[in-house]
């Protein structure tokens, strides 16, 4: 919990701790913060994915709760997330470990559902991007409902550098936004965009200047609630209008996205282990 944040929210209770999230709710505004702090290197690492779909089952299986809000975050300076973990990713190829790789992508897709399904439980969920987000990061911010970003941040989906494609809901996230054509521009391109290009292009939903994402936060629950009524209306008429994901086709993408995994060559390997070098050095220069 950062000093804004404290600032902002004198109210803050139920500060719940794993050893890769941080989560605690804000009684007066009815909002969960979850953030993200991962070991080792800012990515979606095996652990991390199990403790995020455990806090998400954890939320739609409460039905004691009133709240009405929740908030993706990290604790990561300057990085939001870099993606999965291209490391294990790999190592799993390389020895044609099939099985464990698929169990790391349903465990992915289970929880990107659970998350962008909050909306069944009348909460509003909000990703709050303060830094890159690449890969699975970008995925994971675009299924929520509100997509808020500083404009400093960089986000795409590299995986198209070394053959394979992000298999965990950018394509049909991303499509019902801006269309397929747009979708596949991006995810085909390779492109680090900026925060501001991706606001242009209708991804990104609230820009704002840098250090102002938490408060940015406040602001839209304090504007949503004055016209609460409405916007559930609002809210429920897009589930049932706006061609809802489902499980079944993230998990046709994932499988799909699997069995490509196991043809990559060693061109590829050698080019992933390179973006894993890159994000070493981009922590480094970060901490220095």
């Amino acid at each position: 919990m950062n000093a804004q944040t404290q600032n902002l929210t004198p109210t803050l209770n139920t500060i719940k701790s794993a050893s890769q999230i941080n989560s605690f709710y804000d009684s007066r505004y009815r909002l969960d913060w979850c953030y993200m702090r991962p070991e080792a290197r800012p990515c979606f690492n095996f652990a991390l994915v199990r403790e995020l779909n455990n806090y998400y089952k954890a939320l739609h299986s409460n039905n004691d709760s009133d709240m009405q809000y929740q908030v993706m975050a990290s604790d990561s300076p300057g990085i939001f997330n870099l993606g999965g973990d291209l490391r294990l990713f790999k190592q799993l190829i390389e020895t044609k470990n099939k099985a464990v790789l698929q169990d790391y992508a349903y465990a992915c897709i289970e929880t990107i559902y659970n998350k962008s399904t909050l909306h069944k439980k009348g909460v509003t969920h909000i990703s709050l991007v303060q830094g890159d987000a690449l890969g699975g990061g970008f995925e994971a911010a675009l299924s929520a409902d509100v997509f808020i970003a500083e404009r400093s941040a960089k986000l795409g989906f590299p995986e198209v550098l070394f053959n394979w494609f992000p298999g965990m809901g950018a394509y049909p996230f991303l499509s019902r936004k801006i269309g397929p054509v747009n979708a596949e521009q991006v995810l085909l391109s390779g492109k680090v965009y900026s925060a501001e290009e991706l606001h242009e292009m209708g991804v990104i939903d609230i820009l704002v200047e840098n250090g102002q994402g938490t408060r940015e936060v406040y602001k839209y629950i304090s504007e949503k609630d004055r016209v609460q009524n409405a916007w559930q209306i609002v809210k429920t008429n897009r589930s049932l209008c706006g061609n809802p994901i489902t499980f079944e086709e993230l998990k046709t993408i994932t499988d799909h996205w699997v069995e490509k995994a196991m043809h990559l060559g060693k061109r590829d390997l050698r080019f992933m282990e390179k973006i894993v070098a890159r994000q070493r050095f981009k922590l480094s220069s970060i901490a220095a």
